[in-house]
This record gives structure tokens, C-alpha cells and sequence, in this order.
């Protein structure tokens, strides 16, 4: 199973990040519920039957060598999973990480180009970090330091790890980190695609990955963001390789009118704060082109009250209303958005 999520036999670092990574070392918590819950954007991995364990993973071949397309270098799954300072595919693609991007500062603080890669693209399962203003990002950092910043589910553990990481930052890692990533543009990371039928996924470590036995079911009301590539995604972790996110059909042209509108009072049009073309307005961070699953998670956190801080007190009164296929339709449409090609992306812009 190509999904192992880094299961690599590195020591204490990696054996954290791979616990990590499958959701591992959470605590039990039950799971939200009513209309506005979007379960699809947190995928969380079910549980095993009450009384069975959860299966051990497959062992990972850590020593063979391995390409991706678009670069001669080559790398072990140990090399590419480990959290000291993971493997970097394209250092053309981004300029010169600082150290805590690049490495961290262990053993309390992870390297950030881990989980949102040295050019901030990250995954479905966390934040696209490249692009954003530097003071969203700060405020961001300074919310999740002071427990204003948890998940609308308890059980998705990446966040309650982010902020371990924000309690232990300086203020000039942060401030190093910020810029770092505000100088990195976003470019299309996302391929939105209506579909009624999509393929059978599997939650691992907040990742719907094509199920091994393959197979279509009924999209039904959610957004099933898979990687274009599962191999290239995990265990290879190709930052070139982005995601396709498979949305109801008349999504986006719902989301457009939710978005543009504010759809009679149900919500406020984005374009207010976000700028006319969703790519961000001063210190509001761009959404346009970004992760369905992260957008969808932001506005349930925010309107669940788990998320708090400056920003989210803009944002409560702009969320409040919405329901689950809200969130879905303004997620599509927000996603769907074209932005410029990344380098040696195979994306096509829209």
C-alpha cells in the first residue's frame, strides 16, 4: 500500500511524524454532528470495530532509491520522510528556506517544509501556506500559541500538533517563516471537476486516497479531494504533484452566486474582503485556487467556534448561516478559481 504515510524506521523523529500523519496518538473524541458538519473536509480516518486494534502498517522499504519526474535527484522514503529536514525535489522552485523551514528546531519545533513542503503548497489535509500576507500569517501563529486557533473536529491531529509548534516558536521563527512563505506564490495547486460518480476513496492521515480495491460511488453532497497522483503524494511527496477535487454537479455555479451575491443575506460576498478576485486584499489572505477541504474546514471551525482570534471575529457573522451543501457549493466554486500555472505543474488551468 503505496498511502503508508512516511512509515519509515528513523528513529524517534519519524516514528512521531508517521503517528502523526495516520492520526495516530489522538485522543478520543466524538465527532461534531448536525447540518453545517462537512465530515468530507476533515477526512478522518474510522476507527477499527470496538475491541479490535487498529492493523500496524505494512512495512516501509526505507533504502531503494527513488525519481520523480522533472529533477535527477533521487531519494530514499527515509531521505523524503524525515522530519530533521526533509527531502527538497525542486530547490529552484522557491528561494532559499530559512532554517526553520528548512530543518525546524528539534525536537519541539518540525521542520515546515514537512508538512506544507519547501514551496507551501501542503496537502488536503493542512494548509497552503504559500502566498499569505505576512501579518495573517503572524496573527495565524499567534492564535494557535494562544489557544484561539483548535479544530471543529478534536480528532483531526495535525492542528492540535500546529499548535504544540506555535507555543514552542520564537517570535523571529515566526516572523522568518512568514516571509518565507509570503514570498513564495500561489499557483494552481487544484483541478475542480463535477462529477456524480467518483472513485472510492479511503481517509489516511486526512487524505482521501484512491481505495486499493478501486470501484465508483455517488459523489452525494461533498467535495472528495484525492491527489492527482496517490504515489507521487505519498510516500514520494512530489510538490509538483497537486490535487483533483471532485465536486456535485451545478456546485460551482451555485458557489458562484453564494460567493458573488452573498446569496440574499445567507452569507456576504467574499470578493469584499477578499478582493474581486478572491486572490487577497492587504493583510486578508488570497482563497482562491486553494484546497475545497481546508476552506470548507476553516469556515466550520470558525462557525463551531473552535477557531477564534481577529479574523475569525470577522468571519463568524459571514459563516454563521451556512449549512453543509453551503459550504460545498462556495468551496467548489472558491477552488475553481484560475490561477497561474505552477513550474512544471501538469495542472491546466481553467
Amino acid at each position: 500500500m503505496k498511502k503508508l504515510l512516511c512509515c519509515c524506521a528513523l528513529g524517534t523523529f519519524l516514528s512521531a511524524g508517521i503517528a502523526a500523519q495516520r492520526g495516530g496518538g489522538a485522543a478520543a473524541a466524538p465527532a461534531p454532528s448536525g447540518p453545517a458538519y462537512p465530515a468530507w473536509a476533515y477526512a478522518i480516518t474510522p476507527p477499527p470495530p470496538p475491541g479490535a486494534p487498529r492493523p500496524p502498517a505494512p512495512a516501509e522499504d526505507t533504502t531503494t532509491v527513488h525519481h520523480i519526474p522533472g529533477t535527477t535527484r533521487a531519494f530514499t522514503v527515509a531521505q523524503i520522510a524525515d522530519l530533521r529536514g526533509p527531502a527538497d525535489w525542486f530547490p529552484e522552485d522557491h528561494p532559499a528556506m530559512p532554517s526553520i523551514v528548512a530543518v525546524g528546531r528539534q525536537p519541539t519545533v518540525r521542520s515546515c517544509s514537512y508538512c506544507h513542503y519547501p514551496n507551501g503548497k501542503g496537502r488536503s489535509s493542512n494548509g497552503g501556506v504559500a502566498g499569505l500576507p505576512v501579518a495573517y500569517f503572524l496573527q495565524t501563529l499567534s492564535d494557535f500559541k494562544n489557544d484561539l486557533r483548535k479544530p471543529g473536529d478534536p480528532r483531526k491531529v495535525n492542528v492540535n500538533q500546529m499548535i504544540a509548534f506555535a507555543k514552542n516558536m520564537t517570535p523571529e521563527e515566526m516572523r522568518s517563516a512568514a516571509e518565507y512563505f509570503a514570498s513564495v506564490p500561489w499557483t494552481q495547486w487544484v483541478r475542480v471537476v463535477e462529477a456524480r460518480m467518483v472513485p472510492k476513496t479511503d481517509a489516511e492521515g486526512s487524505i482521501f486516497f484512491k481505495a486499493p480495491g478501486g470501484g465508483m460511488e455517488p459523489i452525494g453532497m461533498r467535495i472528495i479531494e484525492t491527489p492527482e497522483d496517490d504515489e507521487q503524494t505519498e510516500p514520494l511527496r512530489n510538490p509538483r504533484s497537486g490535487f483533483i477535487a471532485y465536486a456535485p454537479p451545478g456546485s460551482v455555479k451555485k458557489g458562484e452566486a453564494l460567493v458573488t451575491t452573498g446569496g440574499n443575506g445567507r452569507t456576504v460576498a467574499c470578493g469584499s474582503c477578499h478582493g474581486a478576485d478572491l486572490r487577497g486584499l492587504g493583510p486578508v489572505p488570497g482563497i482562491a485556487g486553494r484546497s475545497p477541504s481546508y476552506l470548507a474546514r476553516q469556515m466550520f471551525d470558525i462557525q463551531s467556534g473552535a477557531r477564534h482570534g481577529d479574523w475569525a471575529a470577522l468571519m463568524k457573522p459571514v459563516v454563521a448561516k451556512l449549512t453543509n451543501e453551503d459550504m460545498v457549493n462556495i468551496a467548489a466554486y472558491v477552488s475553481s478559481r484560475p490561477m497561474p500555472p505552477a513550474p512544471g505543474s501538469r495542472l491546466q488551468t481553467n
